[in-house]
């Protein structure tokens, strides 16, 4: 009597590598450990192929950062050029900050490629076209452009860097800063934190709407 073979159970199949695959994997590194972490060799191991396999889809570091930056770009709302200015512009910055509180490593590299992708054009071209639809003069669309962009970059970067986040959180970092001042010393600063900063509920997040909405208030003034 022969023994019946036992049945085999097959390997699972190996997900075939794309440039979406791969640029998603690259998007997962560079999230949790930020750029430094993010190397062909990184990223062929996030895939389990070869870096030689990764370099069929990019041709090096370059390019992949360069695609990232399109990505970043393809997940911020613009604005719609036919719509209003103010909503759409304050729209579009609120998922710009939205998106680089997300992917926090990409703040300090989006303005600094060379090699601009279609996500990347299409975005600066409907902010361009909303403000000059809207009566923006060419010097004024300028301004307004760099103001805005400065202004979510630069608090996105801010955000990013303070050791709080979120409500109620402040006082955690403030309240052992404050022990430690002499009696008298730094009025300003006791009387704006026993005042403000430390009341419940402040989230300096909560900043963000405020010089928006102080921003987009002074455009509005300098068009009409």
């Amino acid at each position: 009597m022969t023994d019946t073979p036992k049945p085999t159970t097959a390997a699972p199949a190996r997900q075939r590598l794309s440039r979406e695959r791969v640029l998603a994997a690259a998007l997962a590194i560079a999230d949790r450990g930020g750029l430094p972490r993010l190397t062909i060799r990184s990223l062929a191991s996030e895939l389990g192929a070869r870096p030689m396999s990764v370099y069929h889809y990019v041709s090096g570091k370059e390019e992949l950062l360069d695609a990232l930056v399109d990505a970043v770009f393809e997940a911020i709302d613009s604005p719609d050029p036919d719509g209003d200015w103010r909503e759409e512009i304050s729209r579009s910055a609120r998922s710009a900050r939205a998106v680089l509180r997300e992917h926090s490593w990409a703040i300090g590299l989006l303005e600094s490629r060379t090699s601009p992708g279609p996500a990347t054009l299409r975005h600066h071209d409907r902010v361009l076209a909303c403000l000059l639809r809207s009566g923006f003069s060419p010097e004024l669309t300028a301004h307004a452009y760099a103001l805005v962009d400065s202004y979510v970059y630069g608090f996105a970067l801010q955000e990013a860097s303070l050791p709080f986040d979120g409500p109620d959180t402040v006082g955690g970092v403030a309240e052992p800063i404050m022990e430690r001042m002499g009696a008298g010393e730094y009025p300003a600063m006791v009387e704006m934190a026993t005042t403000h900063y430390l009341r419940p509920g402040y989230d300096w997040a909560d900043e963000f709407d405020f010089g928006l909405e102080l921003i987009l208030d002074g455009l509005e003034r300098r068009r009409s």
